[in-house]
């Protein structure tokens, strides 16, 4: 427990609220709100007062800092009057205020060290039961009607949400599409138009799963080699235990690695096969990691149990008998239908016009007037490439509208039946709505940490959550221009749908408590409201964390100690692939599987990306016993070493039109050394020793595969070879070209 107040301290939160029972309007119950820091620096608390015997008792809960439960002292309460003081940190830090006339919010200042800063609290209602008083066509407009005053709050482009409500044996369906699926028509959004769901793809995974294991092919805690006998991982312990259970409840061992598939064109055997390379950060069963190349390791092994692809897999056992018929497991497909989404993201600028202000008139005369200025726009939303993951798919490559999404709700809501066919059991469907894992931190859990979902589990493709005294299953998806959100409580048989073309939005977590709150009849909470907070102090602690970044660990006046035309090059790793380094105008590039952005010098021979993904890692490059940068670390997933990229030869080197001016014979210390072009590789032959393979290694050096420390550097001039420089540790001989 933390016992101060740091006012100018902000990290990335866990910014918990709370419920609580209703109260008569008075300073009784519980409050949540925030004390405004400055702009955009929102400090989140959640206050509790209570009266016993006439005297009062409260505590305060700061989730950003990690306190909770603090008493608060020196509690007064006059009429609409309120102050009580944080026990224990210094400053004395006071909240003085008024209850407004309803009893509904408190607002005032609160002090500390002689500072003050204005405070404003919302007292919170608690939890109803039954369902709602209103009908259903007055809930159904309220949902509607929120959702239309919230986009603009996120700058979504284009929405659609589907609601399944099965209770009292009834099933009824509601589908509305909202804003545009193409900024440049205009084209609106239909409960028809495809979305990118993402690793809400994961849930899909996992049934096909569940079906080879009642189809007796697969057990859930057998090993995976018992299916895939070259299964292997860093961890030969992991490799040798890890079941399907394992793979489908990211408690692998190993953390997301997302930059190894990322824009990746490998194929889905050679992602599986690269899985040896990447280091874990746990035991097996130790902790929850999402880790998506389990779910597509998890594909690999239905595709060889079921005889089928992954996709086609998909299709026929899910799909087609729950009747999606316009989804699908590509982009490419996607972009055929008649109705789809295009992807967006939202850019924040502060540049892309002048800021709001007034210029001073040029006419003398006129001098008290004004020339307005356009204001500043506050950012703009741009169109995305779409995101081809054709590879990793079983991890989050389905398409869907959210008619066909609906059917999908209903499977899960109806324990595995769909009319009279049946894509699972009710047992194993019980068995993926089950809990595996508890999650704990993480931004997953941080998104989720609220006081009405005390805990988050996952089981088998799914996020499980207490909700308000409901079992609330659920799990999101993000690809580049799109956020999508499933989720049903099975108990209460609703469930909700939201699915979006805007890249990273939070308005699908949001809008989803909305939902439920609205169709159970629960008391209001501001979800959107929250989330936005959520959302702004991230983004703050991430800005003010790079605005530091400069101040506290860069080392002014330093230069790379190489000239930049030597950083440049390919750099491979086992897993992560080819790092191209490129060099123009004197300034760095860095791309990796096409995810590319500038490198700016940032202290000695470390480059620091600065726009876009690359924004903020940091590039290392380390030089060998030659002199020669041959390496280059990148910080590319937390919790191991820095990913080590090791330079290789450009594929010129081995251009038979590059080598063929090397061939020929050349004199030194009496002898004549010849070097043949065979192919694409030379070789070196010298009067009484074995012959050498020469192998590329920088510029025209090659070094002898068959001689460790020894190598040969071609000199050209005018396009042909003059010399061969024999460099050996016992010295460097000159032999020159007849």
């Amino acid at each position: 427990m933390r016992r101060s107040i740091l006012l100018s301290c902000f990290a990335i939160l866990v910014f918990s609220l709370s419920t609580f029972s209703a109260e008569p309007p008075s300073a009784a119950g519980r409050w949540e709100g925030s004390i405004a820091l400055g702009p955009g620096m929102d400090l989140g608390v959640i206050v509790t007062l209570d009266q016993e015997g006439g005297a009062w008792k409260g505590t305060i809960d700061i989730p950003l800092q990690g306190a909770k439960g603090l008493p608060l002292i020196n509690i007064a309460v006059d009429g609409a009057d309120a102050t009580f003081e944080i026990s224990g940190p210094g400053g004395k830090p006071t909240f003085k205020g008024s209850l407004s006339p309803d009893g509904a919010s408190m607002a005032g200042d609160f002090t500390q060290g002689g500072q003050t800063f204005p405070f404003e609290l919302k007292r919170q209602g608690g939890v109803k039961a039954g369902i709602s008083t209103k009908t259903q066509d007055e809930i159904l407009k309220d949902i509607w009607s929120h959702v239309e005053a919230v986009m603009p709050d996120w700058h979504v482009p284009g929405l659609a949400v589907g609601i399944l409500d099965m209770r009292d044996g009834k099933t009824s369906v509601h589908m509305q599409g909202f804003g545009v699926k193409d900024l440049a028509t205009g084209a609106g959004v239909s409960p028809a138009t495809l979305f990118a769901i993402g690793s809400s793809t994961k849930a899909f995974t996992a049934t096909l799963m569940a079906q080879a294991v009642e189809k007796g092919g697969v057990k859930w805690d057998e090993p995976v080699r018992a299916y895939l006998p070259d299964f292997k991982l860093w961890d030969e312990s992991a490799s040798e235990r890890m079941t399907p259970r394992d793979l489908l409840s990211h408690r692998s061992g190993l953390p997301r690695h997302d930059f190894m598939w990322y824009g990746s064109d490998l194929s889905r055997a050679e992602l599986y096969e690269r899985l040896r390379y990447l280091e874990p950060t746990e035991d097996l069963r130790s902790v929850f990691q999402y880790q998506n190349l389990m779910f597509v390791t998890a594909g690999v092994l239905e595709e060889k149990v079921l005889g089928k692809p992954w996709e086609a897999l998909v299709k026929e056992r899910i799909f087609d008998p729950l009747a999606m018929k316009t989804a699908n497991t590509s982009v490419a497909d996607m972009q055929k239908a008649a109705d789809f989404a295009l992807p967006y993201e939202w850019k924040d600028s502060e540049d892309l016009r002048p800021q709001a202000a007034t210029a001073p008139a040029k006419d003398k005369k006129k001098k008290d007037a004004a020339k307005p200025v356009e204001p500043k726009r506050e950012g703009e939303l741009k169109l995305m490439p779409f995101r081809v993951i054709d590879a990793p798919g079983p991890a989050g490559s389905i398409n869907a509208s959210v008619g066909d999404m609906v059917m999908w709700l209903k499977a899960n809501l109806d324990g595995g039946a769909f009319g009279d066919k049946r894509i699972l059991s009710e047992a194993s469907m019980q068995e993926l709505h089950s809990p595996q894992m508890v999650v704990r931190g993480g931004m997953m859990s941080q998104l989720f940490a609220f006081p009405e979902t005390p805990y988050m589990m996952y089981g088998l493709g799914w996020f499980i959550q207490p909700y308000r005294g409901h079992r609330l299953i659920h799990h999101g998806g993000n690809i580049d221009g799109f956020s999508a959100m499933v989720a049903f409580m099975p108990d209460e048989k609703i469930g909700v749908v939201i699915l979006s073309n805007l890249d990273g939005n939070l308005m699908v977590n949001s809008l989803m408590f909305e939902v439920f709150d609205r169709l159970l009849g629960l008391d209001p909470v501001d979800w959107n409201g929250r989330f936005k907070l959520k959302y702004a102090q991230i983004k703050e602690a991430m800005k003010q964390g790079e605005s530091k970044e400069d101040e506290v660990r860069r080392k002014p006046g330093t230069k790379p100690s190489h000239p930049i035309a030597d950083y440049a090059g390919e750099f491979d790793h086992p897993a992560y692939g080819r790092l191209r380094v490129t060099q123009e105008k004197g300034a760095l590039g860095a791309s990796l599987h096409g995810i590319a952005g500038p490198l700016d010098h940032f202290h000695y021979d470390i480059f620091k990306g600065s726009k876009d993904v690359l924004k903020g890692l940091k590039f290392t490059f380390l030089t060998n016993l030659r002199g020669d940068i041959d390496r280059v670390e990148v910080p590319l997933e937390q919790g191991v070493g820095p990913i080590v990229f090791t330079r290789v030869p450009p594929d010129s080197m081995r251009d038979p039109a590059f080598l063929a001016p090397f061939a020929g014979e050349y004199e030194v210390m009496g002898m004549t050394a010849t070097v043949e072009l065979k192919g694409d590789t030379l070789f070196l032959t010298v009067p009484g020793q074995p012959g050498y393979t020469l192998v590329p290694y920088l510029g025209t050096e090659f070094d002898l595969k068959e001689q460790k420390g020894f190598s040969v550097k071609f000199t050209v001039k005018d396009g042909k070879a003059t010399e061969c420089v024999f460099i050996q540790p016992n010295g460097v001989f000159i032999a020159k070209k007849r």
